[in-house]
């Protein structure tokens, strides 16, 4: 037998080189089978015994780079191929470095001309679906789609293909009636409760958002039959949104006072700070927050500004000495003003500490130091006519040059008076 050639019969044989003899080593034949163009080729392998480094290719079509139809080695029992057009390609290639008693018998190929037959057997429809086909011949390549209708679910591959081979890539799906809903998925932010896990007619799934985000949407879902279709939720996933609070309106500013920021409307959680103008001190809370709610309200009241009463005054300026003199001394106490002997204790001013304001400037600091001078003067001079009335002195009596002195006077003698001792 010859190890290569051209065939155009209609039918014939192809065999191995030295048929029936062993085929030598180091073969490399190649054969060509045309049929008529309308018509496509069929091999039947009868024989194939061959060693385990030689290798028999069949290609289906006139040249090496066609799409291999099947490629064997070893020993086979008969079988059979169809090419898909009317060329087919042999290639037989032996091992160039085996023994002459690694080799085999050989093969024997007979091959005919049969009809051509370029499509897949045809698909059937399956119950409660249809079908569509991306090709109106059924040629390999071909995709078929199934589909279902409302209330049924696929069960298998929806799509098959026509193979080379013209055979299809699976079997036939059918077509099942629903029995519960989809999965409905989760919300962000959130989580859910379930009453089935596989959502039959009847489940429901419940929707919690997580702290500091407002559900948007139902809470529950419910799954329902319908007549015209498979189960349905009732309603669609909810979302869980950031939850926003109302702002809170502008307190109002105290009288003599102000307010920092000063906005009509404030977001929960923000903060407004009071003060008052020079010579008033603020009397309650100095700073408010805004806290979050439905609706959204202050820590508290808004604070008033009061005038600075003497004492204030007094306080404030002891409290800014004693703050200017705690920087140059450290933390010694201010010294107290003396006592005066013609007035009870409770009449010398007390400094009173007070909440620390803006010093006294200007004007201010006159009267603070003017009004104890203008009170002492006066509460002296009350005590000084007060005991002149109880001696019989006459109320004013300006002092002369020849005045006589009143060393020689005691204590006891200055008491010792009739209108006194009578009343």
């Amino acid at each position: 037998a010859v190890c290569s050639g051209e065939l155009t019969d209609t039918a014939g044989v192809v065999l191995s080189p030295n048929w029936p003899e062993a085929y030598g080593k180091g073969q490399d034949c190649i054969w060509g089978l045309h049929v008529e163009e309308d018509k496509r080729v069929m091999l039947d392998v009868r024989v194939l015994r061959m060693g385990k480094g030689d290798v028999l290719t069949f290609y289906d079509g006139d040249d090496l780079t066609a799409r291999i139809l099947g490629q064997y080695t070893g020993t086979r029992g008969r079988f059979k191929l169809f090419a898909s057009t009317a060329d087919v390609t042999i290639q037989f290639q032996s091992d160039p470095g085996a023994g002459v008693l690694g080799y085999q018998q050989g093969f024997v190929i007979h091959f005919s001309e049969v009809p051509r037959n370029d499509t897949c057997p045809e698909l059937p429809e399956i119950p409660n679906g249809w079908k569509t086909t991306s090709h109106p011949e059924l040629v390999h390549g071909t995709v078929v789609t199934y589909h279902c209708y409302p209330g049924f679910e696929l069960s298998g591959t929806d799509v098959l293909m026509c193979h080379w081979d013209l055979t299809w890539s699976g079997d036939l799906p059918a077509c099942e009636r629903v029995t519960s809903c989809r999965d409905p998925g989760d919300a962000e932010h959130g989580r859910r409760v379930v009453s089935s896990a596989k959502f039959p007619v009847g489940a429901t799934v419940q929707y919690v958002c997580d702290k500091g985000y407002v559900l948007a949407g139902a809470a529950l879902l419910s799954c329902h039959d319908r007549a015209a279709g498979g189960p349905k939720w009732s309603d669609r996933v909810p979302k869980c949104i950031p939850e926003t609070y109302e702002p809170c309106h502008n307190p109002g500013a105290p009288a003599n006072g102000a307010q920092s920021p000063e906005k009509r409307l404030y977001p929960a959680g923000a903060a407004l700070r009071f003060s008052c103008a020079a010579g008033h001190v603020l009397l309650g809370e100095g700073s408010l927050r805004c806290l979050p709610g439905h609706p959204s309200r202050w820590s508290g009241s808004p604070p008033i500004c009061k005038a600075a009463s003497y004492d204030e005054f007094y306080s404030n300026r002891n409290l800014d000495g004693k703050m200017a003199g705690g920087k140059a001394q450290g933390s010694r106490p201010a010294p107290q003003p003396p006592l005066s002997p013609l007035c009870p204790p409770a009449a010398v001013a007390k400094a009173v500490p007070v909440p620390a304001g803006k010093p006294l400037e200007g004007p201010n600091v006159a009267i603070a130091v003017l009004l104890p001078v203008l009170a002492v003067a006066l509460l002296a001079g009350a005590a000084y006519l007060y005991f002149s009335r109880l001696q019989g002195k006459p109320a004013l009596q300006l002092p002369l040059a020849s005045s006589h002195p009143y060393d020689h006077i005691t204590v006891e003698a200055a008491f010792d008076n009739p209108s006194y001792e009578t009343g």
